[in-house]
């Protein structure tokens, strides 16, 4: 069965129409829903934003080691506790992703296919909650607003308060053809990466600087995460903090987004 072959059994399994005031259109390019899943590393705790019928959950469910869906909708909450109901890495929250506080997650990597209607108001809370990595698929032109460079013809106030925070880029194309019901315009994948992680990374260690670099982030970075980065870097594992170089940090930090 593919995907959507898989979609439209599940429509039907549970009378389900796609609520339009949610901005609800169910992805069905296996090719796009893999690429997805595929920022997802086996260490990561995930955040997905709107799951819907659970098809690309399914597949964060196989890579990573927690998921945590939020869902505003009743009827997707229902459909997705009973499509999981035997996976222990999956949390689900029913609630709008605005009104609810996920800075306790702050390490958690935001995979989602966001709705149009308020995908500049979730990623600027997302931003403002220091989430440190976040991956949405999202409408075209939004996307192109959000990584343009200030003074681009393309820019407006989202671009410049993304720009200000973190870095964002382009990760893939994604056509209107893609989903059912399909929408009017094409879509994008983006990746934004929350530059605090460096200052995150300088301010722990200091705040244990009589400890190995291994040990002062731990709350940051796994040991064995991190001993193989130091290793890729030439880095004695055993150094203190306070003797590294900022560009060194800078090496760290990237790494450590790299590897998420």
């Amino acid at each position: 069965m593919n995907i959507l072959e898989e979609t439209k059994f599940i429509m039907n399994k549970y009378d389900v129409k796609p609520n339009k005031k949610l901005g609800q259109n169910f992805l069905i390019d296996e090719e796009a829903i893999n690429f997805i899943a595929d920022l997802a590393n086996e260490d990561d705790t995930i955040i997905e934003i709107g799951p819907g019928l659970g098809t690309l959950t399914s597949k964060l469910l196989e890579r990573a080691k927690k998921v945590i869906v939020v869902e505003l909708d009743s009827k997707m909450v229902d459909i997705i506790k009973d499509r999981f109901k035997l996976y222990k890495n999956i949390e689900i929250i029913q609630g709008d992703i605005l009104k609810i506080d996920i800075s306790k997650y702050k390490n958690a990597k935001i995979i989602a296919n966001l709705p149009y209607y308020i995908t500049t108001e979730i990623i600027t809370k997302l931003i403002k909650q220091d989430i440190n990595e976040i991956n949405v698929l999202i409408q075209k032109e939004v996307a192109e607003r959000i990584c343009a460079v200030p003074g681009e013809k393309e820019a407006g106030a989202i671009t410049y308060f993304v720009q200000y925070y973190a870095d964002a880029k382009i990760l893939k194309q994604v056509t209107k053809e893609c989903f059912i019901p399909s929408p009017k315009v094409d879509s994008t994948v983006i990746q934004i990466k929350n530059e605090d992680l460096l200052f995150e990374l300088i301010k722990e260690n200091f705040s244990k600087r009589r400890k190995t670099i291994t040990n002062s982030l731990s709350n940051t970075v796994s040991k064995e995460k991190l001993i193989n980065i130091l290793k890729e870097l030439g880095i004695d594992e055993n150094i203190r903090g306070e003797k590294l170089s900022l560009e060194q940090f800078a090496q760290i930090s990237n790494l450590i987004q790299k590897f998420k």
